[in-house]
């Protein structure tokens, strides 16, 4: 995840988007601390999913061919 400083500003400049808009450069810098916080949000929900194990009511294994996938790639 983002450090508390990188998210206190991006949600301090989505406040200042919505009361008085954005200089260029605070455009610029809004996106790409959306960009990283997104790839983070992404990569550590990936992990979880990756970790995710599918059983049936008589204990098989029935977790997805994506997952499993996956789990290979790495």
């Amino acid at each position: 995840m983002l450090n508390k400083d990188k998210l206190a500003r991006l949600n301090a400049l989505a406040n200042k988007a919505k009361a008085e808009g954005l200089s260029l450069s605070e455009q610029k810098e809004q996106k790409e601390l959306r960009q990283e916080y997104l790839g983070n949000v992404r990569s550590s929900f990936k992990n979880q999913f990756k970790s995710m194990t599918v059983m049936d009511r008589e204990g098989n294994d029935v977790t997805p061919e994506k997952v499993k996938k996956l789990r290979e790639e790495e």
